[in-house]
């Protein structure tokens, strides 16, 4: 298949359904939370966190871990090579978190702020921040796959070079770090006070400035093509 039918009326097609199942996933996702509060916080969601019985928190892992599998599969389903693939990974994890989020809000009143504290893997170990930041980077994910998308739309491609990708996969790791620096407040059952804005912000700035370069060059030589 040529490029030009790959990346054409595929890509329209699929992007409904795309969303629609990230949608459908983020409101599961917040279905089964929603249960879990009603059983362990019947109060309300705060910290310091319960602590899970043993069984159930290994029902949790194993949760989050399929979840994950579901949105990686699905990727690679609707995938026209890696590349592509991780875009449209990208697209499932920022859309489902989204909705999470807003279906949460929805059914429970929660979070009443963005600044409110949530955990948001237990893999490998707890991750807790702000709403906000989480969100932030779902948002990031959905403009990257956009950005994507447009480029091979018009003949253009975003790609970056394998310098690149391990530049933001740098990124990613301090990010990761950020959101892991209180996960012992879990454990001690206490709460967790200064998220590490900076180290937050340093790796979204590295993460993202290698698709920033890669998408300008793909545009610059969508440009020389149709000249």
């Amino acid at each position: 298949m040529e490029s030009g039918e790959s990346t054409g009326g595929g890509g329209r097609r699929r992007t409904p359904w795309l969303l629609l199942y990230a949608t459908a996933m983020g409101l599961l996702e917040a279905a089964v939370v929603v249960y879990l509060r009603e059983l362990f916080y019947p109060d309300g969601f705060r910290f310091p966190m319960v602590l899970l019985p043993p069984r159930i928190a290994l029902v949790e892992l194993v949760r989050e871990a399929t979840t994950l599998a579901m949105l990686l599969a699905v990727a690679a389903l609707a995938a026209r090579d890696r590349v592509d693939g991780f875009f449209v990974f990208a697209l499932l994890f920022g859309v489902w978190d989204i909705v999470y989020y807003a279906g949460l809000r929805l059914a429970l009143g929660w979070p009443a702020s963005l600044l409110e504290w949530d955990v948001l893997f237990l893999i490998p170990v707890p991750w807790l921040a702000p709403v906000a930041y989480p969100l932030a980077i779902s948002v990031l994910l959905i403009a990257g796959f956009v950005v994507h998308e447009r480029l091979a739309r018009t003949g253009g491609s975003l790609r970056p070079t394998v310098v690149e990708w391990a530049s933001s996969s740098a990124g990613a790791v301090a990010i990761v770090v950020a959101f892991c620096w209180h996960w012992r407040a879990v454990s001690e059952q206490r709460v967790p006070q200064g998220f590490p804005l900076g180290l937050f912000l340093a790796g979204v700035a590295v993460a993202c400035a290698p698709f920033l370069l890669a998408a300008r060059r793909g545009s610059q030589n969508r440009l020389r093509t149709i000249s």
